[in-house]
């Protein structure tokens, strides 16, 4: 339905509201596009310290002005006071809940674009979507962990078991030998749902390939990724397998 107000002032409740929802889709929408351009100009590596240290310092900024708005306190550092308060399952239950809302929002966005340009093109989308988040990924955990350069083997362990997916999926590793190991997805959210839906597989090897390999080399450049299954070809006991062998 048409809006007939002239202003933002002018808007009526329901629609301020929306307007107001909008305004943090367009502060979401601002930062990737200078994510991505920072990228454009001088490269994937610039863009991720850039905004490791721009997520910090907006944080704050704006979660203080929104404490003082909606009426929540902050600390120094702009964490609200109400994060510092909650126990450990509960910031649980939110960092999974977040990360199911990260989930669903890839999915909407896959099916949107299937939707208006057919499978090939959401694959290949979602495909060079993933050539970006997986490092991104990647860059933040190694920070997040206080990882050298080379955490190795071991260091990449760690990290897959700080991904996203770590809090949505169940997810083992397999010790091959000291130069290599196979880490297997044992139930996946996704293939899960689809299955309970009496739908097929969704076939993911080429995301996969784009996934697993960025997100171990961004860990190590060392580290060399191998597919050993991924849908529609897999075993009942998991989803996807992949071998990640050090390479000197």
């Amino acid at each position: 339905m048409p809006i007939d107000a002239q202003s933002v002032r002018e808007l009526d409740h329901d629609d301020l509201i929306w307007f107001v929802l909008e305004t943090f889709h367009r502060n979401l929408i601002h930062y990737g596009l200078w994510f991505r351009e920072v990228e454009h100009q001088n490269g994937l590596q610039e863009a991720l310290a850039a905004d490791a240290a721009v997520f910090r310092t907006g944080m704050a900024y704006e979660m203080k002005r929104l404490g003082k708005i909606l009426g929540f306190e902050v600390d120094k550092d702009g964490v609200p006071m109400r994060l510092r308060q909650m126990s450990q399952d509960e910031l649980m239950e939110l960092a999974t809940g977040s990360a199911a809302n990260w989930l669903v929002t890839d999915g909407v966005w896959f099916q949107q674009v299937e939707r208006d340009h057919g499978m090939d093109y959401a694959k290949r989308s979602n495909d060079l979507c993933w050539a970006r988040l997986s490092p991104h990924e990647a860059f933040n955990i190694k920070r997040f962990l206080g990882m050298g350069k080379h955490p190795g083997l071991e260091g990449l362990k760690r990290a897959l078991n700080f991904r996203n997916y770590s809090l949505l999926n169940k997810q083992s590793i397999h010790e091959v030998d000291e130069n290599g190991f196979i880490f297997q997805m044992n139930d996946c959210r996704v293939q899960s749902a689809r299955k309970r839906q009496g739908l097929a597989d969704y076939p993911c090897h080429s995301v996969g390939n784009v996934e697993y390999p960025s997100f171990a080399s961004s860990i190590d450049e060392r580290i060399v990724t191998q597919c050993v299954g991924c849908p529609p070809d897999h075993p009942d006991e998991w989803y996807c397998a992949w071998k990640f062998t050090l390479e000197e």
